[in-house]
């Protein structure tokens, strides 16, 4: 299939690993103009270079979770052109017992995988109305609509990741644009893998069965989805083939979610 994506500039944040990378890869791949975001120039860096073989990739080295680093990331990518993309991908998730999470937790959680899209997404979709042309994605969680008890922070971000991106959606009646989030499975990236490190499970077959034991028990899928396989759906998300889908949650959880809405 293709997905009419050459020349299109995205901007996919927390892309240096994971599922952000993954999705810029499938950019790349697609023919899209990719700008790389993470906090260590060191890895952007690292990121950049590794990538540039597979198309016009960019690098900016930003903090998303403050107004400073938002800030200093929009300045540059005025620099580079015309945002036709944007995903909010960044995003942080710990396990910590509900009484034992402070304030700076919920804030640090909210300014990071909330604020950061909202600074973006205020920033560059007025641009993409006024074209006419544009996709904002909003990279979410089955935890949004299935919070952890483990992770309540982690999971009311990704509610209202959901909320925020239908609300953006209505702005956008009539247009060529849409605004979506998209619920992920619990997926093996660097993030998960030094987790479960911590916790005595590094391998990851006794990893997979612990989890989906307990906490997955539902999933139909009964492993960790690959960062290839969210992205994938996401650049569809992305093309024109996907204009008809906008202000939707999309599920991509493998089955986790016991629901049929």
């Amino acid at each position: 299939m293709k997905l009419h994506l050459d020349g299109k500039l995205a901007l996919v944040t927390g892309s240096t690993m994971g599922i952000g990378k993954a999705i810029a890869v499938s950019l790349l791949q697609e023919g899209a103009h990719v700008i790389i975001n993470g906090r260590s120039e060191t890895t952007v860096n690292a990121t950049v270079e590794e990538l540039q073989t597979l198309g016009t990739v960019y690098g900016i080295v930003a903090d998303l979770g403050t107004q400073l680093g938002c800030d200093r990331l929009i300045a540059e990518v005025e620099k580079i052109g015309v945002v036709d993309l944007l995903i909010n991908n960044v995003g942080k998730f710990n396990i910590t017992p509900f009484e034992q999470t402070t304030d700076e937790d919920w804030l640090d959680h909210f300014n990071v995988n909330v604020m950061s899209g909202v600074r973006l997404t205020r920033s560059l979709m007025p641009s993409m109305l006024k074209r006419n042309s544009g996709r904002v994605i909003f990279i979410s969680s089955e935890a949004g609509v299935k919070p952890m008890p483990e992770m309540i922070p982690y999971s009311m971000t990704k509610t209202a990741q959901i909320s925020i991106a239908r609300g953006l959606a209505e702005l956008t009646k009539g247009t060529n644009v849409t605004v979506n989030s998209v619920l992920v499975a619990p997926t093996r990236t660097e993030g998960s893998i030094e987790f479960f490190d911590t916790v005595g499970m590094s391998d990851p077959e006794v990893a997979r069965r612990e989890f989906f034991s307990s906490l997955g028990a539902n999933s139909l899928l009964q492993r960790f989805a690959t960062p290839e396989e969210i992205a994938d759906f996401v650049v569809f998300l992305c093309s024109p083939n996907a204009a008809a889908i906008n202000g939707s949650a999309q599920r991509v959880e493998g089955g986790i979610v016991r629901s049929i809405l």
